[in-house]
């Protein structure tokens, strides 16, 4: 008899859901990718769906079903949160209280009624960071690791220090909250005038175009720090545990005025206090690390939790720290979560055996739903698209190969969905990084967003070292590593000096689309495990043109979540600059499509295209 586990997370931010049969992850995804609202929290219908036909089973056949966290004890931390500012807090309680009451403390009629009342055994709730840490340890390569996970929030815990070892982990330490590192860049994110849970990414994108001059006013000011990386937050500076903003009037004073209005022209200010909360950042998880190193003594770290996706702060953990290699859960965030309950009650709760694999028990978190020919041929008819279909896949490579060189955009779309926040080479929009122009072009062009916004290499596992500052014996598989761009490749500014986010236009190595104006980038390395066929594209494209790097950057436009169907993917390639598409052995090229598809763009760009 097999063992059907399903982990979901919900309510919160980013709902998932994961599907594990006897401790063999099957199926992943976030509600967003069906629902098409970016960081859908809502109870993750189609996500549980997806997971069950995967497995080609119905909820009747689920053994455990387990939830990514304790609700109680979450409400019990917002109760006493509540209490202990009242009456400040009162606008937010009466906000937050009725989706509690009616939906959230009623978590398992909630459950029974996404499940069509077939599954009738009991639910599981692990805690939040039990949570992380099972999805950052179980699916690594490792026999034993250190295990760190930093996140805004859970229950109380805002980060924990533990171990895994077999097929336990052991939480030994917790820093808990209003005192959190996820929430203080959180509130620089607000303060800066992007979102809470969404514009993290662009702060940490605009930290290299600043210096951080606030660095040590943040240290004096606003937080306790201690040699293990715990520390206390001055809760005076802050508003998020009674009101319903981040920063309070205090911080306002203290960094020389009033939050940057969302859109607002982004001034000298907010780039050095992006770049200083990043130091901040960074030095924190440094001395966590180093901590864990020593009371642990282990070479190997595991990683999980929304801080888990800084790249940057991981790109230090593996250049600095003691831990010889680093594995970090490609969903980090609360969606990972849903993976997490489902292997902590395989292992944990149920005491079954785990065997650590090489390179990871994670499927290259190619998790989600596939795209099959009959999708493909769907959506053909319903668009009167014209498609060229290349079964042979050289011909196919060659073709797209030649496509990049000539400076076009390529919609990238193969086989199943990536599970987690990143296009990995599923569900990607690629570029040649050799291209001086294509940063700028396919920010406001193609994704319509802010046009400091940098873009991740794709590079051959094997040649990662000779254009990147990383070692031949590390990879970054899942796009979490930042790594300098190595000396030779670089080239120095010869142009007038620009201000701000001007930069990003100057050229600065033979990769300058994916080289950030500190010479770094955000790394995708490329093996034949994992993705045999991307792999085989940039071989193509480095046959061609003698350069193994390609810009890899999510197939979606702002404000919209990664693209997940067929018809998900073709909509998008209308609505935009792209100048091909390709959907398995499919291609389609933009001037080759009817003229009624122009109409498709103002529809689509109408409800996306925001954040």
């Amino acid at each position: 008899m097999r063992t059907y586990i399903l982990g979901l997370s919900a309510f919160y931010h980013d709902s998932a859901a994961a599907l594990v049969v006897d401790g063999e992850i099957v199926a992943a995804a976030q509600e967003e990718r069906f629902t098409r609202k970016k960081h859908d929290a809502g109870f993750p219908q189609h996500a549980i769906d997806y997971c069950l036909r995967e497995a080609g089973i119905t909820a009747a056949e689920l053994d455990h079903v387990a939830f990514y966290e304790k609700p109680f004890l979450r409400f019990e931390r917002l109760l006493e949160t509540y209490l202990a500012v009242a009456p400040a807090g009162f606008a937010s309680f009466l906000k937050a209280m009725p989706q509690w009451i009616h939906q959230k403390l009623q978590l398992p009629r909630e459950m029974n009624r996404g499940l069509g009342g077939l599954y009738t055994k009991p639910y599981v709730f692990t805690e939040h960071h039990e949570s992380h840490a099972a999805s950052a340890f179980f699916p690594s390569p490792f026999a034993e690791a250190a295990i760190l996970t930093i996140d805004g929030v859970g229950e109380w815990a805002t980060a924990s220090l533990g171990h895994g070892d077999g097929n336990r982990i052991t939480l030994t330490s917790e820093l808990h909250f209003p005192h959190s590192l996820g929430l203080l860049y959180s509130a620089f994110t607000y303060f800066c005038g992007f979102r809470v849970n969404s514009g993290e990414y662009k702060l940490m994108g605009l930290a290299p175009y600043g210096e951080p001059r606030y660095a040590d006013t943040i240290r004096d000011h606003l937080l306790d720090l201690r040699d293990d990386g715990s520390f206390r937050l001055d809760q005076s500076y802050f508003n998020y545990c009674q009101g319903l903003t981040m920063t309070s009037d205090k911080f306002a004073k203290l960094f020389g005025g009033p939050p940057r209005r969302p859109e607002a022209k982004l001034t000298q200010r907010e780039l050095d206090l992006a770049a200083s909360v990043q130091v901040v950042t960074e030095e924190i998880v440094l001395r966590m690390a180093r901590h864990l190193h020593a009371t642990t003594g282990s070479r190997h770290l595991c990683l999980a939790g929304g801080v888990a996706l800084n790249c940057v702060a991981n790109g230090r953990l593996l250049r600095e720290s003691s831990f010889e290699h680093i594995w970090i859960q490609p969903a980090a965030g609360d969606a990972g979560g849903a993976l997490g309950s489902a292997l902590f009650t395989w292992h944990q709760l149920l005491e079954k055996p785990r065997t650590h694999r090489t390179p990871d028990a994670q499927h290259a978190s190619l998790l989600g739903p596939a795209i099959t020919t009959t999708d493909i041929e769907a959506t053909i008819a319903r668009h009167q698209a014209v498609a060229e279909h290349l079964p042979d896949e050289s011909a196919l490579l060659q073709r797209v190969a030649e496509l990049l060189d000539e400076g076009q955009v390529v919609g990238w779309v193969q086989g199943r969905m990536e599970f987690g926040p990143r296009a990995l080479g599923s569900r990607s929009i690629l570029g040649d990084a050799r291209d001086t122009r294509m940063q700028s072009t396919m920010n406001l062009k193609i994704k319509f967003r802010e046009s400091f916004r940098p873009f991740a290499p794709l590079v051959r596992r094997e040649n990662a070292s000779d254009y990147f500052e990383i070692s031949p014996e590390h990879d970054s598989p899942y796009m979490l590593i930042v790594a300098p761009v190595r000396e030779e490749h670089r080239r120095e500014v010869t142009t007038d000096p620009r201000e701000g986010v001007e930069r990003v236009n100057e050229v600065r190595s033979t990769v300058p689309a994916i080289t950030h104006v500190d010479y770094s980038a955000r790394i995708q390395t490329v093996d034949t495990e994992r993705s045999p066929r991307l792999h085989r594209l940039l071989t193509t494209f480095a046959e061609r043109t003698g350069c193994p790097v390609l810009i890899n950057t999510s197939f979606n436009i702002r404000g919209e979540p990664i693209v997940c169907t067929a018809e998900d993917a073709y909509r998008c390639f209308l609505a935009t600059g792209m100048d091909a598409l390709v959907i398995n052995d499919h291609l389609f090229l933009k001037d080759a499509q009817p003229e009624t598809a122009v109409d498709e763009r103002t529809a689509y760009l109408a409800r996306f295209g925001n954040d």
